[in-house]
């Protein structure tokens, strides 16, 4: 028999839902400190005020000269020639390294071979070699023609008044985007798994549907970033184009400071009209690339703007972290 002075009272149990209060004894959780991160930013940081201020305050630069020369017609007439070559050569450039990258996939060996040749003496040589042999075709070829081979000719017409500058520009920088375009497009049509053309098939889907509706647009997450580098490659390529008094950016710029003497504050004009082109195609690419990324991974990369908000987000959180933080003791104490 169990006596009353035996039974040992239950221990107090408190409600789910009531939060105990830390204790003294509970240890307190210290983020831990990147000293060395924040040491590499600083020093970073001030290497590149170091730099930015010997660029400002530099008056061989003649800033003013440069918001001078900055939005003239001449300059503005360059810069569009410029523009303007880029996007004829990256369209012709893509449409034939597009045909040539399927002619090199194709099952004609015929094909493939000529294919393969073109890429391979395209890239070996350098474009600068290529727009000056362009450039004289005429002492090599006097006269083109169109008729039997070996047999007579039903239309001939004189290089020299066939081909300028700018036409000669054209030809030679599309024929050099094209082989760097066509195996852009091999390796981008390759990246797409076999398994896909294979259930085409066997759906009784076309060869030319098959590429155009299932494999193209799924290696177009391949293609995109390089040819979004071969854009602004090409964009800034085309200042070589001024071997051959085309007026584009460079050469109008060269003009302006052949008479002016004028020569740093010039480049300057030319490099910050570079810089700002450059700058919204990439903005450009980053859209596009996010655009191709839909079906590749389930959440899409954020956009620049989303990104600054998180960091925003993250750092009020971290504030109101260590003010919290700060104030638990001051509690406890008055305690």
């Amino acid at each position: 028999m169990v006596t009353s002075s035996e039974v040992t009272p239950a221990p107090a149990t408190k409600p789910p839902n009531q939060a105990s209060a830390p204790g003294p004894d509970v240890p307190r959780i210290v983020p831990r400190r990147h000293v060395g991160r924040w040491l590499t930013a600083a020093v970073a940081l001030l290497l590149f005020a170091m730099v930015l201020n010997s660029v400002v305050r530099n008056d061989a630069f003649q800033w003013s000269v440069v918001g001078r020369y900055f939005t003239t017609a001449a300059v503005l007439d360059g810069l569009l020639l410029s523009l303007w070559l880029t996007a004829v050569v990256m369209v012709l450039g893509f449409l034939l390294g597009t045909l040539l990258a399927v002619m090199r996939l194709s099952a004609n060996p015929v094909l493939r071979t000529l294919s393969w040749g073109y890429v391979w003496i395209f890239r070996s040589t350098p474009l600068l070699v290529q727009l000056l042999f362009w450039f004289n075709i005429g002492a090599l070829y006097p006269t083109l023609g169109l008729g039997i081979p070996f047999g007579p000719q039903f239309l001939t017409v004189k290089t020299v008044n066939l081909l300028g500058p700018t036409l000669t520009a054209v030809i030679g920088l599309t024929l050099h985007e094209t082989a760097y375009a066509a195996e852009v497009v091999r390796g981008g049509i390759l990246s797409v798994d076999s398994g896909q053309t294979e259930a085409a098939q066997a759906l009784g889907l076309s060869r030319r549907r098959t590429l155009r509706r299932i494999v193209v647009p799924q290696a177009m997450r391949s293609i995109v970033p390089t040819a979004g580098n071969m854009l602004i490659g090409t964009l800034k390529g085309t200042s070589i184009v001024s071997v051959l008094a085309v007026h584009d950016l460079l050469y109008s710029v060269q003009l302006i400071y052949n008479q002016t003497y004028q020569v740093i504050p010039l480049l300057m004009v030319a490099t910050l009209w570079y810089i700002a082109v450059t700058t919204v195609l990439s903005a450009g690419q980053f859209y596009v690339e996010r655009y191709y990324a839909r079906g590749n991974s389930r959440a899409l990369p954020p956009t620049p703007l989303q990104r600054l908000r998180g960091h925003v987000t993250a750092v009020r959180l971290r504030l109101g972290a260590a003010t919290a933080a700060d104030a638990r003791p001051a509690i406890g104490g008055d305690r």
